[in-house]
């Protein structure tokens, strides 16, 4: 009987552990969707005039929204919605930075994407 107690107990306890390393997991990766960055500092980096400050915090915060949106898809789906919103983001910006600006953050995306294990 003792042993038949200490059995459950254990397999209960590894199911438990594996379950949480799952949610974990699963919390790891809906993080790295979450685009909020340092607007001053992006708007340093790049160089914006006030107009270009206003017009890229709202583009980006689209943006963000759709990352967190598409977070929350399987993984072939998640990759469309990533596309999509990548490129939307892209040809945003395209129209309101300057060409050094557009390199600058389109330098800047990259290497955060990559960082975070997204593309």
């Amino acid at each position: 009987m003792k042993k038949l107690i200490l059995t459950v107990v254990a397999l209960m306890s590894m199911t438990m552990s594996f379950a949480e390393n799952e949610n974990a997991a699963n919390t790891n990766t809906v993080e790295a969707y979450n685009m909020n960055v340092n607007m001053n500092k992006l708007s340093q980096a790049l160089g914006l005039s006030d107009d270009q400050i206003e017009a890229v915090y709202e583009i980006h915060k689209t943006f963000s929204a759709e990352m967190m949106f598409a977070a929350q898809y399987g993984n072939e789906e998640r990759s469309k919605k990533v596309d999509t919103a990548i490129s939307r983001d892209l040809s945003y910006m395209n129209y309101i930075l300057n060409a050094d600006q557009y390199r600058k953050y389109l330098t800047l995306l990259n290497v955060t994407l990559r960082n975070r294990g997204i593309k």
